[in-house]
């Protein structure tokens, strides 16, 4: 069985800069797979290569086997991969609901829209709370509940998270990340980009770090945390 994403020599990048260079990664069906890294390290340009957001300038991207490399965003997102971009990206005018309504936009998502919406609420009552409130109001945490809410709307295969403790009350990130976990527990494959390093490797089963465009270091989680150069470098330690 192949992977349920692979990505092999990919190079993106913006303009003239090259931000990534020849990663390699698989993510196999029931993980959750971190990225780590600095800022600049390119963690978000990966995500964005692999939602269709930026363009591959080289190397392939595939989703179970089948090359998804070139699709434009919203082929991919029916493919199967929500993407929960930084900074939540919410449309704060809109209800809570009517953002939500908005991650149901394949045909068998609509089709299954309440019985989604009902499982999103039951993660999040905070959110059923809220239904009716612009979406622009809402705490942090609200928002970043109702931002990986709505990506669930689309019943993904492959849930890709890009810093979704930003901004965040520690207690709220603790939170937020015991969700991903009951997330994945309930059938849905996470890669996870996070600039907290421990709390990643401690959710994640394995992780890549990538350091200047490039992965430099892979392996199961609670191996790279105990690993003398993740902890110099990124834990302090």
């Amino acid at each position: 069985m192949p992977a349920l994403l692979r990505l092999d020599g990919v190079h993106a990048g913006y303009g003239d800069l090259t931000a990534v260079r020849d990663v390699t990664l698989a993510v196999e069906a029931g993980e959750i797979v971190a990225l780590v890294g600095s800022n600049g390290a390119g963690k978000t340009t990966t995500l964005r290569a692999i939602s269709g957001l930026v363009p591959l300038r080289r190397g392939a991207v595939a989703l179970e086997g089948r090359s998804i490399g070139g699709l434009g965003s919203a082929a991919i997102a029916a493919a199967g991969i929500a993407h929960v971009p930084e900074g939540r990206q919410l449309f704060p005018t809109m209800t809570v609901l009517e953002n939500l309504e908005l991650g149901a936009r394949t045909p068998e998502s609509r089709a299954r829209r309440a019985e989604t919406l009902g499982r999103v609420y039951e993660l999040f009552p905070r959110l059923a709370e809220r239904r009716d409130q612009a979406a622009g109001t809402l705490s942090g945490g609200e928002q970043q509940m109702a931002a990986i809410g709505r990506a669930l709307m689309a019943r993904p295969r492959l849930l890709m998270l890009d810093e979704p403790s930003l901004g965040l009350a520690p207690v709220v990130v603790a939170s937020i990340f015991a969700d991903l976990a009951a997330i994945n527990r309930a059938g849905v494959t996470v890669l996870l980009v996070e600039q907290n390093v421990l709390r990643a490797l401690r959710l994640s089963h394995r992780a890549y770090v990538l350091e200047n465009g490039g992965i430099t270091l892979a392996g199961a989680s609670a191996d790279l945390l105990a690993d003398e150069r993740v902890r110099r470098a990124y834990l302090g330690r």
